[in-house]
């Protein structure tokens, strides 16, 4: 655990985040979806290893992903209702 300190898992996300940006950079979405659908593995490799180290990290700090992701999905719902929000990238407080 000597590595697994807070501020390494977050480094950790963040440079297996690139790795996986890595995969669509300088590509067209036409290009994306078609590298994507050619290169699943890789790219699920990817997507677990962010998400073993978001999980490992969720746990050092003794907090419940699954629960904090629905608390974090009901702050949003507030902050951009539907009905305002939908087709739009305005922030929050500009709706």
């Amino acid at each position: 655990m000597q590595f697994h300190d807070p501020k390494n898992m977050a480094v950790s996300i963040i440079l297996e985040a690139s790795e996986l940006l890595e995969h669509f950079q300088w590509k067209t979405t036409e290009e994306v979806e078609k590298y994507a659908r050619e290169n699943q593995d890789e790219i699920k490799d990817e997507i677990a290893d962010i998400a073993l180290y978001l999980f490992e990290l969720a746990d050092n700090l003794g907090i419940n992903l699954l629960e904090a992701m629905g608390q974090k999905l009901s702050k949003n719902a507030s902050k951009y209702p539907a009905e305002k929000a939908r087709g739009k990238h305005t922030k929050y407080n500009k709706l």
